[in-house]
């Protein structure tokens, strides 16, 4: 079983994690529409689904706000 010789202090752990940070997205125009998306993602504008900036889906509706609200009481 692996066992450290000396104790790393903690100021030493977390300069060596430093390093680990988030890139921001990859943020696009699209020459069609001008609407700004994320890359390789499909984007709605005006209700029409977009990918690679043609329209994939006309007339699109997403699942979410399709659905019906149940609201009990």
């Amino acid at each position: 079983m692996a066992h450290p010789k000396s104790r790393i202090s903690s100021t030493r752990r977390d300069k060596r994690r430093t390093h680990y940070k988030l890139d921001p997205k990859a943020v696009s125009t699209c020459q069609t529409t001008g609407e700004t998306h994320l890359r390789h993602r499909a984007y709605v504008v005006d209700g029409d689904l977009y990918l690679n900036g043609k329209v994939a889906i006309k007339n699109y509706a997403p699942v979410a706000a399709a659905a019906p609200s149940t609201d009990e009481e």
